[in-house]
């Protein structure tokens, strides 16, 4: 994976925040909640559903019911979270190839 490349299961709640207009601190609430990002679509309010919530609401509602906070303590990013798991992948591969080294001089 090269840098900026996002990951397909990542790149769906990406795809997801835009389509439905979601903040990012929605889209960690609705991961958390184990939501499915494919499936959004039928739980947003098409206008057209006045008893339904927007999208956001109903996230917080489900997200206070569950963990009994408004919302996440630290919100981070989709992007932000693929940069990290990239970074913590590149250091586990350098200690990976590091040990190695180590192996072949001693043996």
């Amino acid at each position: 994976m090269s840098r900026g490349r996002i990951p397909e299961r990542l790149q769906v709640w990406i795809d997801a925040r835009e389509r439905h207009h979601l903040s990012h601190a929605h889209v960690q609430m609705a991961r958390e909640l184990g939501m499915n990002p494919k499936k959004l679509g039928k739980l947003d309010n098409h206008q057209q559903e006045p008893w339904k919530q927007p999208l956001p609401a109903y996230i917080e509602q489900l997200y206070f019911k569950r963990f009994a906070k408004r919302s996440p303590e630290v919100v981070v990013s989709i992007e932000e979270r693929a940069r990290r798991e990239e970074d913590k992948k590149a250091l586990k591969r350098g200690m990976r190839l590091q040990t190695r080294r180590g192996d072949d001089a001693k043996g």
